[in-house]
């Protein structure tokens, strides 16, 4: 069978291996169709943290089960399945809390083990969550969003409240739209004027703010003086996370969502003065993937204009490179298998 492998920054190869056979616990899966995400993106520049070379990418996936066992969860042969894209021990002192999304040996699919950019793969088949009533596309993109559910969950947002989203990527307008049907006022900023106008026509946010020297006026002027009660970072960049306190009112609360690969600055007399919450949010829980295909089948969210790129999976290692360029218009790419 095909797959396409990162060997090293900036190089793909497309290659044969033969097919997977599976263990008792395990399912093998036709894949479909993989979404490209900023981990993707970054794997490929040479600057993902948590990376080793080589590498199949790959962790948004819709996929179909070519084989499996008997199991609990009544999944069986031509199944759609989502998958939970995050290996995880179970018994860590994080598993033990049901924080699975960050256990002490956490692999992730795509990153510290071989993703799904194959024509099939295995995976365990507890990581499988059945997706009956979901297209191709919406499969694809149940991961991403599931990463801003999770955000949401662990910001505790309340209905009413004002909040920042910095980043009108793939990420950050996952964050708004569900923050949106959590009932929030929602503020987009970014430095990309395209990016900031789907995310106010399409995705229908409040205000829209254009990152730079006068944005933090503008989003007081937006606010009458307080800012925000919540910033979420869904950019990963340095001066965009350390510019986030910037944003949040005083008692209010930062979510880094974006991950950047350095150390991070905050001036400790500005956080203290408002009593900053600062809270990380890695991955996502089967709790978040499930909110998030609920949202899917109810039709919510606008999965045909945010997956704005798709190709065949021999034509990707040619396209990849002008899915970097934020001049290209891309939100979420795709790749049919």
């Amino acid at each position: 069978m095909q797959y396409i492998v990162c060997e090293t920054p900036g190089k793909f190869a497309l290659k044969q291996k033969d097919e997977p056979i599976r263990a008792a616990n395990e399912a093998i899966l036709k894949v479909k169709k993989v979404g490209i995400c900023g981990t993707d993106l970054h794997a490929y520049a040479g600057n993902q943290a948590f990376f080793t070379y080589p590498r199949i990418l790959g962790h948004e996936l819709a996929t179909q089960v070519v084989e499996i066992g008997d199991n609990d969860k009544g999944i069986k042969n031509g199944d759609n399945v989502v998958v939970m894209p995050y290996l995880s021990c179970g018994h860590c002192v994080a598993c033990v809390k049901g924080k699975t999304n960050c256990c002490t040996q956490i692999k992730v699919l795509g990153v510290h083990t071989d993703g799904g950019m194959q024509e099939k793969i295995t995976v365990p088949i507890d990581i499988l969550i059945p997706a009956q009533g979901l297209t191709d596309d919406q499969m694809a993109i149940v991961e991403p969003l599931a990463i801003g559910a999770h955000a949401i969950r662990r910001s505790e947002l309340q209905s009413g409240e004002t909040i920042v989203v910095i980043g009108c990527g793939p990420i950050g307008i996952g964050i708004m739209k569900l923050a949106q049907i959590a009932g929030a006022e929602v503020i987009a900023v970014d430095m990309n004027q395209q990016r900031l106008d789907y995310a106010k026509e399409i995705i229908g946010v409040d205000h829209i703010v254009l990152a730079g020297s006068e944005a933090v006026d503008q989003i007081s002027k937006i606010t009458s003086g307080d800012l925000c009660a919540i910033v979420f970072d869904a950019t990963g960049h340095k001066a965009a996370l350390e510019s986030g306190p910037n944003y949040m009112s005083h008692g209010g609360k930062y979510l880094l969502v974006g991950l950047s690969k350095g150390d991070l600055v905050f001036n400790h007399p500005a956080i203290h003065a408002k009593e900053t919450t600062i809270l990380c949010s890695r991955n996502a829980t089967l709790e978040d993937f499930q909110e998030v295909i609920s949202i899917l089948r109810e039709g919510k969210f606008p999965t045909d204009s945010f997956i704005t790129h798709t190709v065949d999976f021999k034509d990707m290692i040619a396209n990849f490179d002008g899915w970097l360029d934020p001049a290209n218009g891309v939100i979420k790419a795709t790749v049919n298998f």
